[in-house]
Formats: C-alpha cells, structure tokens, sequence
C-alpha cells in the first residue's frame, strides 16, 4: 500500500511541475507579445506623425504605414 501512496505522489508532483511550466509560459508568451503590440503603436505612431513629403524621402506613402509598424513589430 505504501507503494501505491508513493506512485500517487509522485504522480501529482509530476503534474504540478507541468501545470506550473504551463503556467509559466503563457506569461513569457504574453509578455512578448505586449512588447511586439508596444514595437507596433510606437511604429505607427511616429510614422503617422510624418507628413506625405516626409514618407516620400524615405521611400514610403501613406498606405505603407499599417505594413512597415506590422513587419517592425512581428517580422510578417
């Protein structure tokens, strides 16, 4: 009997591990993907601050804006 308690024990060790990695790595997900979200607001911020002149001299127009901040952000 004493076996069996210990398997069991060793066996919700093992799931706590899991869930706690698990757990784990939702947050590290999460939080890269706020700091990818803040690259993307920051990019189309400043860009959007630029006038039509201004895109120009860097090779862009204004219908480019969404795409640059997207791949600046997210790498897509």
């Amino acid at each position: 009997m004493m076996a069996f308690a210990h398997e069991i024990s060793k066996t919700e060790a093992g799931l706590v591990e899991r869930i706690t990695a698990a757990i784990a790595s939702y947050r590290d997900a999460r939080q890269v993907n706020a700091q990818k979200k803040a690259v993307y607001r920051e990019t189309l911020r400043e860009l959007k601050s630029l006038g039509p002149r201004e895109l120009a001299d860097i090779g862009l127009a204004a219908s480019d804006i969404e795409r640059i901040a997207r791949e600046a952000a997210y790498g897509v």
